[in-house]
């Protein structure tokens, strides 16, 4: 895992004191070694911060020639089939590093070679001589990468802050105001689209060619297109191949040159990985979970529980509110935009404590999305009834008039746009701005469209109402907010994180399941349990499900009650004006009143006035 960046540009636009300063802006991302290249024309320039991993000897540093000299490579992430490939391609390695079987891959098959890998990835190779550069990113979007691109000027990086570094490119920025209301819409900015304009991601699954004055962006996956006609539904057979792709997932994303452990929460996603893991380990794998003191959001002994049962090494951390209190600051400025999940705040601090045992973890990223483990598809499927459909104005009315929980039920059924139910659903389930209320509370110059694309194209099968959320999670939520959560969290303690639920084959596995195997009674992840129950007792799990959270809204109110007074004064709602001061007041009102479940539409309110303030925008 590293931190990597570089630049393009026919008219010297960048320097090499510009390559050196985006390069070490992302030091935290790897603190083993520091590396460069500069062409003679001083036309293209790569740099490179690693993580040691796999083969940790200053071999396997980087930027990496291939054997030929024709090209250089830098490279953040693992490819865990690299074996596989080097045998398959006959590629003789003067390393053990994954990162040299890449670039001989590439250099004997182009660009089709992407599709031999099985990782997560940000990938850029230079040709010295066709002076084209090359940007690869994995399927699911697990890894970064950010890039700027203006007048036949194009630089790159693992983390937007490595792009605000030459001066020429940030004096050249300004806000894209669509992104704006669809953070208050979602809390998080869905890619291509940043909070700059002239910076964007490139797509998960795709790969750039930049040449000249050129830059083309092809996709070589994307999950809609890997439906097929039709669906697994046996179970035996499923649950058999099911079990073989997370063992052989799991095996893969243990290969590692340094001490590693796994995230365990106690649920069902984080259960099965350790599960796996410790099956196939021929020591105590390391465990690591945390708790507050206050017990409703202390789950730890959930954890312990699993972690006795599989003779796991655990390490349990309980921590206090005020231990996360202390990482809200470095929370709200490590993400470089503006970003609300706020259960980034306890993946910092296990991510923190873990760091001090491990450089590696394994997570149960992806269980919800691809086994179907959240409320919203119970949502999706339900906002589908026509009787629904045709009632769901007077509902949403009554349920106005009633309690808290009422209230919040009352804004997932008065959706706006029929075409936009998917990220409705999310927004309200999450407690963000509806589009409706963002028509009253933000000013004209910000009333621009969502940047949610929920049409999927023609699909090789009709699918359900909650298979369609499922899918849009897997494009969106998961893509631009969970793994963008783990990937600044862990990396800004240098400590790398692997998802085997994100294997494309499991994927393309699940993406194909019956609806059936998902979900039975009205409980999700029916198979994936299943298959868990086979290591640890299913009455372990017998529980209510609990994210992984923080008492925001009660924090708001004391702890953080500063951060209202600061960013929502009426000063500082008049000088950016995104949205009207009175109806900030109003808001804030209702929540001092006792509407808890407005928490989330003041913290995405304060985090957008407080990255503003920041970068001076306007």
């Amino acid at each position: 895992m590293c931190g990597i960046a570089g630049f393009y540009s026919n008219n010297r636009f960048f320097s090499e004191a510009d390559l050196q300063q985006m390069t070490n802006a992302l030091q935290h991302r790897g603190p083993d070694a520091a590396g460069f290249y500069l062409n003679d024309a001083k036309t293209c320039g790569l740099g490179h911060r690693r993580l040691s991993i796999i083969d940790l000897s200053a071999a396997a540093n980087q930027p990496m020639y291939s054997q030929s000299g024709r090209y250089v490579m830098v490279f953040n992430g693992e490819v865990y089939n690299f074996q596989e490939i080097q045998a398959q391609l006959n590629i003789k390695p003067r390393t053990t590093s994954d990162t040299e079987i890449i670039l001989e891959a590439f250099e004997k098959k182009g660009v089709d070679f992407v599709q031999l890998l099985n990782g997560m990835f940000a990938i850029a190779i230079y040709d010295i001589q066709e002076h084209a550069l090359y940007l690869f990113r994995d399927r699911l979007g697990v890894k970064p990468i950010y890039y700027y691109n203006q007048a036949g000027n194009f630089a790159f990086g693992s983390e937007i802050k490595s792009l605000l570094q030459p001066a020429q490119v940030k004096s050249n920025l300004s806000v894209y105001k669509p992104a704006v209301r669809t953070f208050l819409y979602a809390g998080y900015i869905p890619g291509p689209h940043t909070i700059y304009q002239q910076i964007n991601r490139l797509p998960s699954g795709s790969y750039a060619v930049i040449k000249n004055d050129s830059t083309t962006i092809t996709s070589y996956w994307k999950p809609e297109e890997k439906l097929k006609p039709q669906v697994v539904t046996n179970f035996d057979s499923a649950k058999k191949e099911l079990k073989e792709l997370l063992t052989t997932s799991v095996r893969y994303r243990m290969i590692s040159d340094v001490p590693f452990g796994t995230f365990l929460s106690g649920g069902i996603d984080s259960s099965a990985v350790t599960a796996i893991a410790q099956s196939i380990s021929n020591q105590p794998v390391k465990t690591f979970s945390i708790g507050f003191k206050e017990a409703k959001f202390n789950e730890s002994e959930y954890a312990r529980k699993v972690s006795e049962h599989l003779g796991t090494q655990h390490h349990e951390f309980i921590v206090t509110e005020n231990d996360a209190l202390e990482l809200i600051d470095k929370m709200m400025v490590a993400y470089d935009e503006p970003y609300a999940d706020s259960s980034a705040i306890p993946t910092m601090l296990v991510s923190k404590l873990a760091r001090k045992y491990v450089t590696m973890t394994l997570t149960g990223d992806g269980g919800d999305e691809l086994f179907m483990g959240y409320g919203a598809y119970d949502w999706a499927n339900r906002l589908s009834n026509p009787v629904v459909q045709t009632l769901r104005k007077p509902i949403a009315m009554a349920l106005s008039q009633m309690g808290n929980t009422y209230k919040r039920g009352a804004g997932v059924f008065n959706f706006k746009n029929r075409q936009r139910i998917k990220s409705h659903i999310f927004s309200q389930e999450q407690y963000f701005f509806s589009e409706e209320e963002l028509d009253d509370i933000v000013k004209p110059g910000y009333s621009a469209e969502i940047l949610f694309d929920e049409a999927f194209g023609k699909l090789n099968r009709k699918l359900s109402a909650a298979e369609e959320q499922a899918l849009y999670d897997v494009k969106y939520y998961l893509k631009d907010d969970l793994l963008v959560k783990v990937d600044i969290a862990t990396m800004q303690f240098s400590l790398e994180a692997r998802s085997p639920f994100l294997d494309y084959r499991i994927v393309e596995f699940a993406l194909n399941l019956s609806e059936g195997l998902k979900k039975k009674d009205g409980v999700g992840k029916y198979l994936l349990k299943e298959v868990l129950y086979d290591y640890v007792p299913r009455q372990f799990f017998e529980r209510p499900k609990w994210g992984f959270s923080i008492p925001l809204y009660k924090w708001l109110k004391t702890d953080l009650h500063y951060l209202v007074h600061k960013y929502l004064s009426e000063e500082m709602v008049t000088k950016y004006a995104v949205v009207h001061p009175q109806k900030v007041k109003q808001l804030l009102s209702r929540f001092e009143m006792g509407e808890d479940f407005l928490y989330n539409r003041i913290w995405v309110l304060i985090l957008l006035h407080k990255w503003m303030n920041d970068h001076a925008a306007n």
